[in-house]
Protein backbone atom coordinates (compact mmCIF):
# COMPACT_ATOMS: atom_id res chain seq x y z
CA UNK A 1 0.00 0.00 0.00
CA UNK A 2 1.15 3.50 -0.67
CA UNK A 3 1.86 5.88 2.21
CA UNK A 4 -0.68 5.40 5.01
CA UNK A 5 0.75 7.84 7.53
CA UNK A 6 -1.12 10.85 8.81
CA UNK A 7 0.95 13.95 8.20
CA UNK A 8 1.24 16.40 11.04
CA UNK A 9 -0.10 19.94 10.93
CA UNK A 10 -2.76 20.51 8.25
CA UNK A 11 -5.35 18.12 9.71
CA UNK A 12 -5.67 20.32 12.79
CA UNK A 13 -7.46 22.83 10.56
CA UNK A 14 -9.95 20.27 9.23
CA UNK A 15 -13.51 20.44 10.48
CA UNK A 16 -13.57 17.34 12.68
CA UNK A 17 -17.11 16.23 11.92
CA UNK A 18 -17.77 14.50 8.61
CA UNK A 19 -20.97 15.58 6.91
CA UNK A 20 -23.37 13.07 5.36
CA UNK A 21 -21.76 13.31 1.92
CA UNK A 22 -18.29 12.65 3.36
CA UNK A 23 -19.53 9.70 5.39
CA UNK A 24 -21.10 8.30 2.23
CA UNK A 25 -17.82 8.86 0.37
CA UNK A 26 -15.85 6.94 2.98
CA UNK A 27 -18.50 4.23 3.10
CA UNK A 28 -18.32 3.75 -0.66
CA UNK A 29 -14.52 3.49 -0.58
CA UNK A 30 -14.62 0.87 2.18
CA UNK A 31 -17.32 -1.12 0.37
CA UNK A 32 -15.38 -1.03 -2.89
CA UNK A 33 -12.33 -2.60 -1.22
CA UNK A 34 -14.04 -4.84 1.31
CA UNK A 35 -13.12 -8.49 1.72
CA UNK A 36 -15.09 -11.01 3.73
CA UNK A 37 -13.69 -9.98 7.12
CA UNK A 38 -13.08 -6.29 6.45
CA UNK A 39 -14.80 -3.52 8.37
CA UNK A 40 -17.31 -1.21 6.72
CA UNK A 41 -18.14 2.27 7.98
CA UNK A 42 -20.08 1.16 11.06
CA UNK A 43 -17.28 -1.25 11.96
CA UNK A 44 -14.58 1.37 11.47
CA UNK A 45 -16.54 3.71 13.74
CA UNK A 46 -16.80 1.06 16.44
CA UNK A 47 -13.11 0.28 16.01
CA UNK A 48 -12.06 3.92 16.36
CA UNK A 49 -14.41 4.28 19.32
CA UNK A 50 -12.68 1.47 21.22
CA UNK A 51 -9.32 3.07 20.49
CA UNK A 52 -10.53 6.53 21.45
CA UNK A 53 -11.95 5.50 24.83
CA UNK A 54 -9.45 2.76 25.63
CA UNK A 55 -6.71 2.50 28.23
CA UNK A 56 -3.74 3.37 26.03
CA UNK A 57 -3.02 5.41 22.92
CA UNK A 58 -2.88 3.52 19.62
CA UNK A 59 -1.04 5.25 16.78
CA UNK A 60 -2.41 5.45 13.21
CA UNK A 61 0.51 3.37 11.94
CA UNK A 62 -0.73 0.60 14.23
CA UNK A 63 -4.45 0.74 13.44
CA UNK A 64 -4.56 1.74 9.78
CA UNK A 65 -3.70 -1.79 8.57
CA UNK A 66 -6.89 -2.96 10.31
CA UNK A 67 -8.93 -0.58 8.15
CA UNK A 68 -7.14 -0.28 4.80
CA UNK A 69 -6.47 -3.46 2.82
CA UNK A 70 -5.79 -2.37 -0.76
CA UNK A 71 -3.49 0.14 -2.47
CA UNK A 72 -4.95 3.50 -3.34
CA UNK A 73 -5.70 4.23 -6.97
CA UNK A 74 -3.49 7.31 -6.83
CA UNK A 75 -1.97 9.82 -4.44
CA UNK A 76 -5.06 12.03 -4.40
CA UNK A 77 -7.30 9.15 -3.38
CA UNK A 78 -4.86 8.18 -0.66
CA UNK A 79 -4.74 11.68 0.79
CA UNK A 80 -8.51 11.99 0.68
CA UNK A 81 -9.22 8.65 2.37
CA UNK A 82 -6.61 9.27 5.06
CA UNK A 83 -8.10 12.70 5.72
CA UNK A 84 -11.57 11.23 6.12
CA UNK A 85 -10.30 8.53 8.49
CA UNK A 86 -8.32 11.08 10.52
CA UNK A 87 -11.36 13.30 10.86
CA UNK A 88 -13.58 10.35 11.78
CA UNK A 89 -11.12 9.44 14.51
CA UNK A 90 -10.99 13.05 15.73
CA UNK A 91 -14.78 13.29 15.70
CA UNK A 92 -15.04 10.30 18.04
CA UNK A 93 -12.73 12.02 20.52
CA UNK A 94 -14.58 15.34 20.19
CA UNK A 95 -18.00 13.73 20.74
CA UNK A 96 -16.77 11.75 23.74
CA UNK A 97 -15.15 14.80 25.32
CA UNK A 98 -18.43 16.70 25.01
CA UNK A 99 -20.55 13.71 26.14
CA UNK A 100 -22.24 13.86 22.76
CA UNK A 101 -21.19 10.55 21.23
CA UNK A 102 -23.44 8.80 18.71
CA UNK A 103 -22.53 5.44 17.14
CA UNK A 104 -22.70 4.84 13.41
CA UNK A 105 -24.86 1.74 13.05
CA UNK A 106 -25.70 -0.49 10.13
CA UNK A 107 -29.14 -1.44 8.88
CA UNK A 108 -30.75 -4.80 8.16
CA UNK A 109 -33.75 -5.54 5.98
CA UNK A 110 -36.80 -6.96 7.72
CA UNK A 111 -39.23 -9.47 6.27
CA UNK A 112 -41.95 -6.83 6.09
CA UNK A 113 -39.81 -4.59 3.89
CA UNK A 114 -38.78 -2.21 6.65
CA UNK A 115 -35.25 -1.76 7.97
CA UNK A 116 -33.88 -1.87 11.49
CA UNK A 117 -30.67 -0.68 13.08
CA UNK A 118 -27.99 -3.31 13.64
CA UNK A 119 -25.05 -3.17 16.05
CA UNK A 120 -23.23 -6.11 14.47
CA UNK A 121 -20.68 -4.12 12.46
CA UNK A 122 -20.11 -1.57 15.21
CA UNK A 123 -19.58 -4.31 17.80
CA UNK A 124 -17.20 -6.18 15.51
CA UNK A 125 -15.16 -3.04 15.06
CA UNK A 126 -15.21 -2.27 18.77
CA UNK A 127 -13.98 -5.76 19.54
CA UNK A 128 -11.08 -5.41 17.13
CA UNK A 129 -10.15 -2.14 18.78
CA UNK A 130 -10.13 -3.91 22.13
CA UNK A 131 -7.95 -6.64 20.58
CA UNK A 132 -5.18 -4.11 19.94
CA UNK A 133 -4.84 -3.61 23.70
CA UNK A 134 -6.37 -6.92 24.80
CA UNK A 135 -4.08 -7.55 27.77
CA UNK A 136 -4.75 -4.13 29.25
CA UNK A 137 -8.52 -4.52 28.90
CA UNK A 138 -8.51 -8.10 30.22
CA UNK A 139 -6.32 -7.33 33.17
CA UNK A 140 -8.51 -4.42 34.30
CA UNK A 141 -11.79 -6.25 33.65
CA UNK A 142 -10.59 -9.15 35.76
CA UNK A 143 -9.63 -6.74 38.55
CA UNK A 144 -12.55 -4.28 38.48
CA UNK A 145 -16.14 -5.43 37.98
CA UNK A 146 -17.26 -1.79 37.65
CA UNK A 147 -15.70 -1.60 34.18
CA UNK A 148 -17.62 -4.73 33.22
CA UNK A 149 -20.82 -3.08 34.40
CA UNK A 150 -20.13 0.03 32.32
CA UNK A 151 -19.55 -2.13 29.23
CA UNK A 152 -22.70 -4.20 29.79
CA UNK A 153 -24.80 -2.79 26.89
CA UNK A 154 -21.90 -3.24 24.46
CA UNK A 155 -21.23 -6.76 25.70
CA UNK A 156 -24.89 -7.74 25.51
CA UNK A 157 -25.16 -6.54 21.91
CA UNK A 158 -21.88 -8.20 20.94
CA UNK A 159 -23.01 -11.54 22.37
CA UNK A 160 -26.43 -11.20 20.74
CA UNK A 161 -24.80 -10.50 17.37
CA UNK A 162 -22.41 -13.43 17.68
CA UNK A 163 -19.33 -11.22 17.83
CA UNK A 164 -18.40 -12.74 21.20
CA UNK A 165 -18.88 -16.23 22.54
CA UNK A 166 -18.70 -16.12 26.32
CA UNK A 167 -19.60 -18.07 29.42
CA UNK A 168 -20.87 -14.88 31.05
CA UNK A 169 -24.58 -14.72 31.85
CA UNK A 170 -26.15 -12.98 28.85
CA UNK A 171 -29.65 -14.19 28.04
CA UNK A 172 -30.93 -13.68 24.47
CA UNK A 173 -32.26 -10.16 24.02
CA UNK A 174 -35.84 -9.44 23.12
CA UNK A 175 -36.48 -6.89 20.38
CA UNK A 176 -37.20 -4.26 23.01
CA UNK A 177 -34.10 -5.15 25.03
CA UNK A 178 -31.99 -4.94 21.87
CA UNK A 179 -33.36 -1.47 21.12
CA UNK A 180 -32.78 -0.44 24.73
CA UNK A 181 -29.12 -1.53 24.50
CA UNK A 182 -28.73 0.46 21.29
CA UNK A 183 -30.06 3.50 23.13
CA UNK A 184 -27.58 2.90 25.94
CA UNK A 185 -24.52 2.78 23.66
CA UNK A 186 -23.71 6.51 23.83
CA UNK A 187 -23.88 6.52 27.62
CA UNK A 188 -21.76 3.37 27.86
CA UNK A 189 -19.10 4.80 25.56
CA UNK A 190 -18.95 8.06 27.51
CA UNK A 191 -18.86 6.21 30.84
CA UNK A 192 -15.99 3.95 29.76
CA UNK A 193 -14.04 6.95 28.50
CA UNK A 194 -14.47 8.70 31.83
CA UNK A 195 -13.52 5.51 33.65
CA UNK A 196 -10.10 5.28 32.04
CA UNK A 197 -9.52 8.98 32.73
CA UNK A 198 -10.43 8.61 36.39
CA UNK A 199 -8.74 5.22 36.92
CA UNK A 200 -5.72 5.25 34.57
CA UNK A 201 -3.33 2.37 34.04
CA UNK A 202 -1.11 1.47 36.94
CA UNK A 203 2.68 1.24 36.51
CA UNK A 204 2.34 -2.54 36.67
CA UNK A 205 -0.24 -2.57 33.88
CA UNK A 206 1.88 -0.22 31.77
CA UNK A 207 4.90 -2.46 32.26
CA UNK A 208 3.06 -5.36 30.66
CA UNK A 209 1.50 -3.55 27.71
CA UNK A 210 4.28 -4.61 25.36
CA UNK A 211 2.98 -8.17 25.55
CA UNK A 212 0.12 -7.49 23.13
CA UNK A 213 -0.28 -9.84 20.23
CA UNK A 214 1.48 -8.77 17.04
CA UNK A 215 -1.01 -10.64 14.85
CA UNK A 216 -4.39 -8.85 14.83
CA UNK A 217 -5.89 -11.50 12.53
CA UNK A 218 -4.78 -14.18 14.93
CA UNK A 219 -6.30 -12.24 17.80
CA UNK A 220 -9.64 -12.21 15.98
CA UNK A 221 -9.48 -15.95 15.38
CA UNK A 222 -8.83 -16.54 19.05
CA UNK A 223 -11.53 -14.19 20.32
CA UNK A 224 -13.96 -15.97 22.60
CA UNK A 225 -15.17 -13.45 25.10
CA UNK A 226 -11.85 -13.31 26.95
CA UNK A 227 -12.35 -9.66 27.95
CA UNK A 228 -15.94 -10.07 29.13
CA UNK A 229 -15.37 -12.06 32.32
Amino acid sequence: MSDTSFTQGPQTEWPPELDDAELEELDQFLRAHAGEDHLLLDGVHGFLTALGIGPDKVTPDEWLPEVLHAPFADEDEGKRVLELLARLSESVETEVESDNYEPILGEVDLDNGDTALSAHGWCEGFSRGVDLRARLWESRLNADSHLTELLAPIMALAVEEGVFATDADFAPLSEQEYDDCLGQLPGAVNAVAHYWTEVPLTPEELAGKGDETTDPAGARRKRGGHWVH
